[in-house]
C-alpha cells in the first residue's frame, strides 16, 4: 500500500545533487575537511591526551617483577549534525510547457532538475564558505602555530620577503606530524608563484623571472596536497548589485588530513560529519499559481569539526 509522505524523494534528482560540480569553480572543502559518515543526528567523538603518546613511562621489569601497566583515555565529545537546505517553487505550468516541448523534439530542458542543479550549487558554495571560515580562523589553531604578517614589505606579493623562511618556520612548528596539506585562495596562490626570491629558491638559480607551478611548490615544501580554492561569492544584500569577493581570503593554511580518521580515532585537524547523504527531492504545493506547482528541495545534514588545533598552522595576511 502506498503512503503519502510530505517529502517525496526523487531518485533522480538525488542522483543530481550528489553528483553535481559546477566545472567554473574550484571547490575544495570536501578535501580540507573530509567527509565522515556518522549514523545519528547526535553522535559522539573521542579526543585522546596529548601526553599519552609522548610520555615514556618506566619499562624495565624485574627477574620476577610485573610489566609496566599504562593507561589510555580520552575524552568524549558531543556533537551533532546541523541542517542545510535550499528549495525552488515551480508551477505546474511551467512544468507541463517544458514537458511539452521536450515532446516535440524542441528543446531537453526539464525545469525540475535545472532548480535542482543550481539549488546544489549554492549548497555547495555555501559550505566552501564555512569550511573556508573555519580553515582560516586563527582561533582553530594552537596559539604558538598562528604567524601573523604584520610588515607589507614581508608579505609574498612583496618582492622583498622571503616565503621559504615563513612557510618553512610554520611547517616546523605543527608537532606530531608534518602538514600534509596547504590550502589558500587562488588570489594568494597567484602572487606567491611569482615572488621573486620564491622562484629562485624553487627553482635553484638565480633568475626570478617566471613563476612556479602548484607541484615544484608541492614537491619543495614536501607538502603533497596543494589545494586551491577559486569560489566566489556575493557578499551584496539582496536587492543590491552583486559584489563579488572570495571565498578564500588572503591567509595561508598548512594542515595535517588524515582522510582515514574518524569519529573514533585518528589524528586530523579536522573533519565533516555527514548524516546521510545529500538529498533533493519534490513537495506538492497547492497554492501556487491556478493549477498548483511543485517545491523543489535539496538539502544535507552535517557539521565541520576542528578535533586536533595543534595538527595545523595558519599564517595570516600571506599577501596585502
Amino acid at each position: 500500500m502506498s503512503q503519502n509522505r510530505p517529502f517525496v524523494s526523487n531518485a533522480a534528482m538525488t542522483a543530481i545533487a550528489i553528483a553535481y560540480r559546477n566545472p567554473d569553480i574550484a571547490m575544495i572543502a570536501d578535501q580540507v575537511m573530509p567527509r565522515v559518515p556518522v549514523s545519528t543526528e547526535n553522535f559522539k567523538w573521542l579526543e585522546y591526551p596529548l601526553a599519552d603518546a609522548f610520555t615514556i613511562p618506566n619499562t624495565a621489569v624485574s627477574r620476577r617483577g610485573q610489566v609496566p601497566e599504562v593507561e589510555f583515555g580520552a575524552t568524549e565529545q558531543a556533537a551533532a549534525v546541523n541542517d542545510y537546505g535550499l528549495q525552488n517553487v515551480l508551477p505546474n505550468s511551467d512544468i507541463e510547457a517544458a514537458a511539452a516541448q521536450r515532446a516535440q523534439g524542441l528543446s531537453t530542458f526539464d525545469p525540475r532538475n535545472h532548480a535542482t542543479a543550481m539549488l546544489t550549487g549554492l549548497m555547495l558554495l555555501d559550505r566552501e564558505v564555512r569550511v573556508a571560515a573555519a580553515v582560516q580562523n586563527s582561533a582553530n589553531y594552537a596559539a604558538a602555530n598562528v604567524t601573523t604578517i604584520a610588515s607589507a614589505g614581508d608579505r609574498f606579493d612583496s618582492d622583498t620577503s622571503d616565503p621559504e623562511a615563513v612557510i618553512d618556520a610554520a611547517l616546523n612548528g605543527v608537532l606530531l606530524f608534518r602538514p600534509n596539506t596547504a590550502a589558500m585562495s587562488a588570489q594568494v596562490w597567484q602572487k606567491m608563484r611569482r615572488q621573486p626570491n620564491l622562484v629562485k629558491a624553487v627553482r635553484g638559480t638565480v633568475q626570478a623571472d617566471g613563476k612556479i607551478t602548484r607541484q615544484e611548490f608541492a614537491d619543495y615544501f614536501e607538502i603533497p596536497n596543494v589545494l586551491i580554492g577559486e569560489a566566489f561569492v556575493n557578499t551584496a544584500r539582496p536587492g543590491q548589485p552583486a559584489s563579488l569577493s572570495r571565498a578564500w581570503g588572503k591567509h595561508i593554511s598548512l594542515l595535517y588530513i588524515d582522510r582515514m580518521a574518524n569519529t573514533q580515532g585518528g589524528m586530523t585537524w579536522g573533519f565533516t560529519a555527514s548524516f546521510g547523504s545529500r538529498i533533493a527531492g519534490t513537495i506538492p504545493d497547492a497554492d501556487v499559481g491556478l493549477k498548483g506547482g511543485e517545491v523543489i528541495r535539496v538539502g544535507e545534514r552535517c557539521a565541520e569539526l576542528v578535533v586536533a588545533k595543534a595538527a595545523g598552522a595558519l599564517i595570516q595576511n600571506a599577501i596585502s
